[in-house]
């Protein structure tokens, strides 16, 4: 059979109209409502197939599952109030200009960012007009010639006259050719009424004010270079010398998690482009944009947290300007924030200890800033720090920072020793009832009596918890506000601070020093104790392990390698992408991951407080003190001792003329004593109390009980008069 196909050099004039209307008469029209009824109506059951033999070949069966799953009942047992709460409604206004930070931060950028180019063209606008004065005319005559072509028409149907002139049809191209005149002649009756709406400008200019003439120069000469100019020859630079931030979008994303090698990912996307999937759009959040993201089905956000590093490379963005983290919702959610700039770059706020306002240790406070500049708020009352980092990492200054915080509270007793003797708390020594500076021999020997005193201190503070929780004000059995407000009370709050604590734990103090202070720790959370720790690395050496797995507030800083990052922020931290082995010391000074606050971990940058800022805060701090009436009006009156004295107490309670005693017989007597300070006090305690005296030597003790001879731990009535003697002639010194 052989198929005619239409000439196309024919009429189409030619065509037969009626015909193809008679065709159109004959066909059958469709009742679009009768067919949208029937599609919506629910199937008649068809009749029912035949049973199959048992010798029916099975490949003739079509066994293959439906392309999609059948209809399935709506859940309309579903509570109404629940279904609301699932409803999400997108708000009226973009996260960014609902609050006065997001506000801000993207005026900020985008007044930057427009300064910016002004000004980088502002430099180069010499260059600019002498590239104007040269292409303009240049463009003044490739547009008069242009609009002749445009009037003659000749780009219309050229390559077809070319065609009839070739195979020599002469009757196709007079044809084609009569077309191009007929668009032509209009043309030019344009072309003619610009001429006169020029020349009828030229003449209100050349009249008119003369401002009128440099705006329309300012307008045409520069439309005119570009008309002139080369392509490849902008008349303005590209900024291209600055940063410029690469706005966050969905096939960025997309294409930055299928760059980290996650198998579950790639095979997911290959099989649906979807599998990646945005369920909120993304959207400025402070200064950067913020994308939420569903990952594929079994791929955990943690996942894609740990290989930040790869995700900031495939995005081609420094790894400081990229921040995944786990996202509300479902563990396969994550919530990518990039920034405008490097948080390294991004200009931190003041710290909020600076105003006047007076700190209340019960509410939490400015700490820290996250790199959105979202301020993050620390707690102290019921809470023990553990500060660690490298050197240079920042960790002094943070630490400072929360007894700064703690010395605008006028209830807060501050007590602690800075074991690495330069000094960098001396600012805060008039606000503290005890402060020790140093690594030397006596110091630490006072340090390790400091830690002793406060074991005691919370047994004498457990006990006033007892009293105060029978008569009603202490409902949880815990130190309260108003207990903490109390005169009298004994239950204020207490700070006691350690900075570069392994000097301590790894003097000959260490053992006994580790095992009270974990006690501390343990029993002082609900007594208003406060321990706050600073050390490097804390391994089993420097820092029990008792005392880091009993801390319940952490800010690691930079750090060197996985194994000192999960000694400080607890086990799998690292593995879970909590990592801040990422900050460079010096550099990025400050910078840490803070736990224990919310369910995971938060990179945070600690407000920066040099000593000149901490001395106005420091002064600030006197005066609340001072109208509190509880400063200490001279250093003398800083009584860093408990009303008891070790020594004095056992030269009391000294069994006659005996020449030397055992420990757990001077235990007894001392409990006798004082109940409420030496009750339960073992052989071992009282060894570890008189640790600090070198005068006295704890050694064994022979007698002879019943005729048999006995040896234990004791000491010499000679050494504990020569002990109170040394310490009686360094107080009359000092």
């Amino acid at each position: 059979m052989t198929t005619s196909h239409p000439n196309p050099n024919s009429n189409p004039d030619d065509f037969d109209w009626t015909a193809a209307e008679n065709d159109v008469a004959g066909a059958e029209v469709v009742d679009l409502a009768a067919a949208r009824r029937d599609r919506a109506a629910p199937p008649t059951p068809a009749d029912p197939e035949p049973e199959t033999d048992d010798d029916t070949d099975a490949e003739s069966v079509d066994d293959s599952p439906p392309s999609e799953a059948g209809p399935v009942d709506a859940a309309e047992d579903i509570p109404a109030e629940i279904q609301i709460r699932q409803r999400e409604r997108r708000p009226i206004l973009a996260d960014w200009a609902r609050s006065w930070r997001g506000f801000k931060a993207a005026v900020k950028h985008q007044t930057k960012d427009a300064g910016y180019v002004l000004a980088y063209h502002a430099v180069r606008s010499p260059k600019y007009a002498a590239k104007t004065a040269v292409w303009a005319p240049v463009g003044f005559f490739r547009g008069i010639g242009q609009a002749v072509h445009w009037a003659t028409a000749e780009e219309g149907n050229w390559h077809l006259r070319q065609a009839a002139a070739a195979r020599g049809e002469a009757d196709t191209w007079l044809k084609l050719d009569a077309r191009r005149q007929r668009q032509s002649v209009w043309r030019w009756w344009v072309i003619g009424a610009a001429l006169l709406t020029l020349i009828v400008g030229v003449a209100v200019l050349a009249y008119g004010p003369t401002w009128w003439r440099w705006a329309a120069l300012a307008v045409v000469v520069p439309f005119l270079a570009t008309r002139g100019r080369p392509a490849d020859k902008p008349i303005t630079d590209r900024v291209s010398e600055g940063t410029r931030y690469r706005k966050l979008t969905a096939e960025l994303v997309r294409r930055a998690l299928t760059s980290l090698q996650m198998a579950a990912i790639n095979s997911a996307v290959a099989k649906d482009p979807k599998a990646i999937s945005f369920p909120v759009d993304i959207h400025r959040d402070g200064p950067g944009h913020i994308a939420i993201v569903d990952l594929p089905y079994g791929v955990e956000a943690a996942e894609v947290v740990t290989r930040r590093g790869k995700l900031a490379s495939a995005m081609r963005l420094p790894l400081d300007q990229v921040w995944p983290e786990p996202a509300p919702g479902h563990t396969g959610r994550l919530a990518l924030w990039v920034g405008y700039e490097p948080a390294s770059q991004m200009k931190q706020p003041p710290c909020p200890l600076l105003s006047d306002a007076k700190i209340d240790l019960f509410k939490p406070f400015p700490f820290a800033t996250t790199p959105r500049l979202d301020e993050v708020f620390a707690e102290m009352m019921y809470r023990n720090w553990l500060f660690g980092g490298q050197p240079g990492s920042g960790k002094t200054f943070a630490l400072r920072l929360l007894l700064l915080a703690a010395s605008k509270d006028p209830r807060c007793e501050i007590r602690g020793y800075e074991l690495k003797g330069v000094g960098d708390f001396a600012v805060l020594e008039p606000v503290m009832a005890e402060y020790g500076n140093g690594f030397d021999d006596e110091t630490l020997a006072r340090c390790f009596a400091f830690i002793e005193w406060l074991y005691e201190e919370a047994r004498r503070r457990s006990k006033r918890i007892e009293h105060y929780a029978r008569l009603g004000k202490a409902p949880e059995n815990k130190v309260t506000p108003e207990l903490a407000s109390l005169k009298g009370s004994g239950l204020h709050a207490l700070v006691a601070w350690f900075d570069e604590l392994q000097e301590l734990m790894t003097s000959k103090y260490g053992k006994e020093a580790g095992e009270l202070l974990e006690k501390v720790i343990k029993l002082g959370r609900a007594l208003g104790i406060i321990i706050l720790i600073g050390t490097q690395i804390p391994d089993k050496d420097s820092l029990p392990t008792g005392i880091t797995r009993n801390v319940n507030s952490r800010f690691c800083l930079s750090v060197a390698d996985q194994t000192a990052n999960d000694m400080i922020l607890g086990t799998s931290a690292y593995k879970n992408g909590y990592r801040a082995t990422v900050f460079r010391p010096v550099d990025e000074a400050g910078w840490g991951i803070l736990r224990g606050f919310g369910p995971g971990a938060t990179a945070v940058r600690s407000f920066y407080v040099d000593t000149t800022a901490a001395a106005r805060i420091v002064a600030r701090a006197v005066a609340l003190r001072t109208a509190a009436g509880n400063i200490p009006t001279f250093p003398a009156e800083r009584d860093v001792a408990p009303q008891h004295h070790v020594l004095d107490d056992l030269a009391r309670v000294w069994p006659g003329d005996e020449k030397s005693a055992w420990n757990d017989a001077l235990c007894g007597l001392l409990a006798e004593l004082r109940p409420d300070v030496y009750d339960g006090w073992e052989a071992s305690q009282l060894t570890a109390a008189l640790k600090s005296y070198p005068a006295v030597k704890v050694a064994d003790v022979g007698r002879r009980v019943d005729g048999k001879p006995v040896t234990r731990r004791g000491i010499r009535h000679a050494d504990l008069l020569a002990a109170i003697a040394e310490r009686d002639r360094k107080r009359s010194n000092g």
